[in-house]
């Protein structure tokens, strides 16, 4: 297991102990954390991890330089709101799934 994997599976274990509404599920074939019936953050084949935080988020205001918008599909655009961020930023992962949780809620 990668360090990167690890420190998703440590994010699976303290979110899902702080709300039994929160699961481990999957986004597409990836592994991912759910609330109730909402993906919010997965981890990818790549060792990065995806976010859902809202059209609003500004990556940069949060010291974000390594990402991207999650896209998934050749022909269609973007998924908005989602973004894909590298492992170079592994110690702001925490935060951002705490973000995510908290943006997902509003769904």
């Amino acid at each position: 297991m990668s360090k990167s994997e690890t420190k998703f599976m440590s994010l699976v274990k303290i979110f899902s102990e702080m709300d039994n509404d929160i699961f481990l599920g999957k986004m597409m074939s990836a592994p991912g954390l759910k609330y109730k019936d909402k993906v919010f953050a997965f981890y990818t084949k790549d060792d990065a991890m995806g976010f859902r935080l809202g059209p609003d988020f500004v990556p940069k205001e949060h010291g974000l330089k390594y990402y991207q918008p999650l896209s998934p599909f050749k022909t269609k655009p973007p998924l908005k709101g989602w973004l894909i961020i590298d492992n170079k930023h592994s110690d702001k992962w925490e935060n951002l799934t705490q973000l995510s949780l908290t943006y997902t809620k509003t769904l």
